[in-house]
């Protein structure tokens, strides 16, 4: 999907490590949420409360989640991460990214 329709964005952005990684909320209309946004060259670590998928739609970057190994995506990729769960990244190039925020199966 490469755009998304009948949507409401937070105004606001959210912005971790120093501006190294922004982002902003999308709500749709049936209650889920997404974040889209960018992450600069570094390394980060974040911890989720719910299950993620991270769509990676541009950029070059490694992941690691708990007790895995590292993995890379170059260009464009999708990775998940389970819900109260953290993951590291290594990213090399600015990525963009989409966060899907998931219910429990």
């Amino acid at each position: 999907m490469i755009q998304f329709e009948n949507v409401t964005v937070d105004k606001a952005a959210n912005i971790y490590f120093g501006g190294k990684v922004t982002s902003r909320t999308v709500f749709f209309e049936d209650g889920t949420k997404k974040t889209l946004g960018i992450m600069m060259p570094g390394e980060y670590e974040f911890a989720t409360v719910l299950k993620e998928e991270m769509d990676i739609t541009a950029g070059k970057l490694q992941y690691k989640l708990a007790g895995g190994e590292w993995k890379t995506i170059d260009g464009s990729g999708v990775f998940y991460v389970p819900a109260n769960e953290s993951f590291q990244l290594n990213v090399h190039t600015i990525v963009d990214y989409c966060c899907s925020y998931l219910e429990e199966e």
